[in-house]
């Protein structure tokens, strides 16, 4: 009787140590019933806007921490929407959801101690009548490892992403009404890009793709209002030889005198130099001979 009673005592304290948690789990105060059921007849954008509604949400876009944690409940709740939980196992997944966040944010619990929270909350699943049940039991072992597979892909896998967002204070960026400057792209000449080297020739697209400067096709278009069809002057190349009508010695008499201009310029510009250098020498030299 001694060895029952201990038994039965035993199993009473394992059974507190496992109330705080069934509390937390079960006790739906994240998201009633109703809140899950208005949920589940909304498409992906609505969830959306369901949960800002409900998490009271003001700041999305601009607070980093709602908007990743209005992502992390809505893939969660899709995700599970998906799964065909019904409406108290959509609510018991969500509550799981912001339990394991709950520990993560403000008892700061590591990632190995929220992982053995999560089993301590998922015992007892598939047993009937289980003493260490968390309060879940209303999934089966399937579900409960679906969970936990989507647990490691999400939360468990961003683990230290999550922490940084709740531990680690952030500088609030100012954002001021200066005018920025945005240059923009030029407009292009012509109305094709210029070939690749490996795409066609140069001569083909210069002939066939890449259009004339605008001021050449205007020049054309005058052109061709000034001159109708058919009454276009036409331009005959004359080739004239410049040289035609001279002899070799008219040549070389015209040279002769060229050059006999051209040197006797330098001849006389040479010597006005030497005989002012002459007087400036013969000047110096006088100096010297009176001292």
């Amino acid at each position: 009787m001694a060895a029952k009673t201990k038994g039965k005592e035993s199993r009473q304290e394992e059974g507190q140590e496992q109330d705080p948690v069934a509390r937390e789990i079960t006790a739906w105060t994240f998201l009633s019933l109703p809140q899950i059921g208005s949920l589940s007849e909304q498409n992906i954008e609505g969830v959306q806007k369901k949960l800002e509604e409900f998490l009271n949400f003001r700041q999305i876009k601009t607070s980093l921490k709602e908007a990743v944690l209005l992502d992390y409940y809505v893939s969660g709740f899709w995700w599970a929407k998906e799964m065909d939980f019904t409406h108290l196992q959509l609510s018991g997944f969500m509550a799981i959801l912001n339990f394991l966040l709950e520990n993560l944010s403000t008892k700061h619990i590591t990632l190995e101690d929220n992982i053995k929270e999560l089993g301590r909350a998922m015992a007892g699943i598939g047993e009937s009548h289980s003493e260490k049940s968390g309060g879940l039991d209303f999934f089966s072992v399937d579900q409960a490892k679906a969970i936990i597979s989507y647990l490691k892909i999400s939360l468990f896998q961003h683990y230290k992403l999550y922490e940084y967002l709740f531990h680690k204070p952030r500088e609030e960026l100012v954002i001021g009404d200066e005018q920025n400057v945005v240059e923009l792209v030029k407009p292009m000449d012509t109305l094709f890009p210029a070939p690749l080297e490996e795409g066609i020739s140069y001569d083909m697209y210069s002939s066939f793709i890449a259009l004339p400067p605008e001021s050449e096709v205007e020049t054309e278009e005058i052109n061709q209002e000034c001159h109708p069809e058919g009454l276009q002057p036409e331009t005959e190349s004359l080739d004239i030889d410049p040289m035609a009508g001279f002899t070799i010695e008219d040549v070389k008499s015209v040279l002769g005198q060229v050059t006999t201009e051209i040197i006797g310029s330098l001849q006389t510009e040479i010597n006005e130099k030497l005989q002012m250098q002459e007087e400036a020498y013969t000047v110096r030299i006088d100096k010297l001979k009176n001292t």
